[in-house]
């Protein structure tokens, strides 16, 4: 059975000791080979795992990666990508509001009254219907970092 490991923690480890990918192979007794294909990222056996951990003298299980924290990262990571998405969204709605409303003014100008008022209203309603959403985005994303550990 294969173990996702933490690459990156065995690599700055490694790095940590000023050892080579040749020492950690040498002190673990397994291939170079190995090593590098475990800091790449690739999985391991449960036999490398265990003695990598002897050759840094840790528990095994501090080499691999928690699926929890790990689907933590990913939900938070799409979270982020989503919120991102939505103040994007606003702001190209927002500017292209601007854009109409000088446009709406022109033509009340022309016109000498006001004659875009409706379309003023009701978009106007529209750009504040897509700020509740991106408000609310950014409300529970300050909340969360608060409440986050750490």
């Amino acid at each position: 059975m294969a173990f996702k490991t933490d690459s990156a923690k065995i690599k700055r480890w490694r790095e940590e000791r000023h050892w080579s990918q040749e020492h950690l192979a040498e002190l673990a007794g397994v291939g170079i080979r190995t090593v590098q294909r475990i800091e790449n990222g690739e999985q391991a056996s449960r036999d490398t795992i265990m003695a990598i951990a002897a050759a840094f003298n840790v528990e095994a299980i501090a080499l691999c990666i928690d699926p929890e924290t790990e689907a933590d990262e990913i939900v938070q990571q799409r979270n982020t990508e989503v919120a991102a998405g939505l103040r994007l969204s606003f702001l190209i709605h927002l500017v292209g509001y601007l854009m109409g409303m000088v446009v709406f003014l022109a033509i009340n100008l022309s016109e000498g009254a006001f004659v875009m008022k409706w379309a003023t209203i009701w978009w106007t309603v529209g750009l504040a219907g897509h700020a509740v959403p991106v408000a609310l985005v950014e409300i529970v994303s300050r909340f969360q970092m608060r409440a986050r550990p750490g």
